[in-house]
């Protein structure tokens, strides 16, 4: 029973370093994919502009770093207080990410995790933060245990795997991702009931050549207004056009990729 237990807790070290370098690869791939930094966030809504890109940087290096070094301890040579130091990191890691998502998600409420990238444009709920939890409770467990070893029998090997895969169906039900790609794969949502959080919209619309163009008349931090109409999503900056005030008005399509945007110059002054 107790080298049963050994192995379970043994096994999180893999498992907590899947999962982390697998976070980090799909917001690297959105980010590249959208030629901004400001695509693969979620958590970040809660900073200001000028924070968010330091603190998505900040994530991913650490996201990187832990799976890494979970890796390079799992072995003899790596075993001991570096191992100990990196368990104990990634579990700090996952217990200020279940802290943030509760934030997201009681001033976010539209907003998704990023945990993966765009895969996690779900709004954050229960069974986002308890996930985050039971990572966190994996890497606790995972601290002070040996180097891992190969099985030494057929039924050992058996074990690991059966624990293993029983640990990934938890994880994948306590995933929203997991029914994201399913919705990718077998059927195309119209664009009408299409949900695309706010964030990844300003995210498109501050990378594009249209806000090139007009960010020199745009004088407001943020926008004045935000609203929807069927596929297409309006923002509103408050700016100056021609030595008058005026309201920059942007309409960017609902879609995940490069979406077409629209831009109008609406003057606002008294005549």
């Amino acid at each position: 029973m107790a080298l049963a237990l050994l192995t379970v807790r043994q096994l999180q070290v893999p498992l907590l370093a899947l999962m982390l370098l697998g976070g980090c690869a799909s917001k690297a791939r959105r980010v590249v994919r959208d030629r901004t930094i400001a695509a693969g966030m979620g958590p970040t809504g809660l900073f200001p502009w000028r924070l968010r890109r330091p603190f998505m940087v900040l994530m991913c290096v650490a996201e990187l770093t832990l799976g890494i070094a979970l890796i390079a301890t799992a072995v003899r040579p790596g075993a001991g207080a570096p191992a100990t130091i990196t368990r104990a990191g990634t579990a700090l890691f996952f217990l200020v990410a279940i802290g943030t998502l509760y934030e997201v998600r009681q001033h976010r409420p539209e907003a998704g995790c990023g945990c993966f990238g765009d895969l996690s444009d779900t709004p954050i709920g229960l069974r986002t933060i308890a996930r985050a939890c039971l990572l966190c409770l994996a890497a606790v467990a995972s601290i002070g245990t040996p180097a891992l070893t190969m099985p030494g029998s057929t039924r050992a090997a058996g074990f690991f795997i059966c624990v293993l895969g029983l640990e990934l169906v938890l994880i994948a039900l306590l995933s929203p991702e997991v029914a994201e790609i399913g919705v990718r794969l077998g059927y195309s949502e119209p664009c009408e009931l299409r949900r695309l959080p706010v964030t990844r919209t300003l995210a498109s619309l501050r990378t594009s050549s249209q806000w090139r163009r007009h960010a020199a008349q745009i004088t407001s931090d943020g926008p004045a207004d935000i609203w929807r109409e069927g596929c297409w999503r309006f923002v509103v900056f408050q700016g100056v056009a021609h030595g008058r005030p005026a309201d920059i008005v942007f309409a960017v399509y609902l879609q995940s990729r490069r979406p077409p945007i629209r831009v109008a110059v609406v003057d606002t002054g008294l005549t």
